[in-house]
C-alpha cells in the first residue's frame, strides 16, 4: 500500500556568506577549531513541524503564496530533501514532476528527448519505446519531433514534456505546476490526460495557483504558510479560507 508519512518533519537551509563559505576557513580559522563552532551561520527554516499522513486514493492540493514552502514540501516527499529534524517515510514508486524541462537535452531531437525524459521519471527504455507513438500523436508536433529541441518554441517544449509526463504510471505523483505556455485548446486536451494520469496514480499531491486545475484534480487541500501547515481539509473549505471566498462555487457557476 502506497503511503506518505511525515512526523514533525523540518527542513533547514544554512546560508553561507563570503566569510563562511570556505570549508578551509571554517576548519583552519584557528588552532583546534571545529566546523560549525567558528562562525554563526544563519539558518532558514524552509519547513517546520510538518505532520501528515496520506494514503492510497488521496488527491491533495497544495496552496499558499510563493515562498510558503509548497515546493520544498514536494521535494521532501520525493526524497530529494531529507528532514533535518523529525521523520519522513514514503512507500511507493514516486514520480516527481517539478520542472517540465528537467531531463531534456536541447541538442538532440524531440523523439530522443521522449526516451530520456521517461528514463528520468523512472520508466524503462522498453516502456518508453512502447509509448512513443502515443506521445508523438498527443504533442501534434509532427516532423518537428525529428529536429533538435533547441529549435522549439516554449509552447512546443511544454507540449513535448506534457506528452511524456502524462504517459507514465506512478504510484505517487508529485506535481508542481509548470503549464501555461500552450494554447487553450491544447491545454484542455492536456487536462484530460492529467485526469487520466491522476486516476492511474495512488496518491497525487499538486501544487498550483490555478483554482480550476485544483478543482479538476483534487478533493482535499493543504494550506502552507511560512513553512508550516496552516490548514488541512476538504478542498472547498481550505480554498475558501485561503482566498476569502467560495472559489469552487464560482467555478461551478461558470
Amino acid at each position: 500500500m502506497v503511503s506518505i508519512d511525515l512526523d514533525r518533519a523540518a527542513v533547514d537551509f544554512p546560508i553561507f556568506d563570503a566569510k563562511t563559505r570556505s570549508l578551509k576557513k571554517a576548519v583552519l580559522g584557528r588552532a583546534g577549531g571545529r566546523i560549525g563552532t567558528e562562525s554563526k551561520v544563519p539558518i532558514i527554516e524552509a519547513l517546520r513541524d510538518i505532520t501528515l499522513s496520506l494514503r492510497q486514493g488521496e488527491r491533495v492540493a497544495l496552496v499558499g503564496h510563493n515562498g510558503a514552502g509548497k515546493s520544498t514540501l514536494l521535494r521532501l516527499m520525493s526524497g530529494i530533501y531529507e528532514p533535518t529534524r523529525g521523520r519522513a517515510s514514503v512507500k511507493g514508486k514516486v514520480a516527481p514532476v517539478f520542472d517540465l524541462a528537467v531531463g531534456m537535452d536541447p541538442e538532440i531531437s524531440g523523439l530522443e528527448n521522449i526516451l530520456i525524459r521517461g528514463l528520468f521519471l523512472g520508466m524503462t527504455r522498453k516502456q518508453m519505446e512502447a509509448r512513443v507513438d502515443d506521445i508523438a500523436a498527443f504533442t501534434e508536433l509532427g516532423d518537428y519531433l525529428q529536429m533538435p529541441l533547441r529549435t522549439y518554441s516554449t509552447g512546443m517544449r511544454v507540449r513535448l514534456a506534457l506528452g511524456v509526463v502524462t504517459s507514465i504510471d506512478p504510484e505517487i505523483l508529485l506535481l508542481d505546476e509548470g503549464i501555461g505556455a500552450v494554447d487553450s485548446e491544447f491545454l484542455a486536451k492536456a487536462r484530460d490526460r492529467l485526469n487520466e494520469l491522476v486516476d492511474r496514480s495512488g496518491i497525487l499531491v499538486f501544487a498550483s495557483h490555478s483554482d480550476e486545475f485544483l478543482a479538476d484534480l483534487c478533493d482535499t487541500a493543504i494550506w502552507m504558510e511560512h513553512g508550516s501547515v496552516k490548514e488541512h481539509g476538504p478542498l472547498r473549505d481550505v480554498l475558501a479560507h485561503y482566498k476569502g471566498r467560495d472559489v469552487l462555487a464560482e467555478i461551478e457557476a461558470r
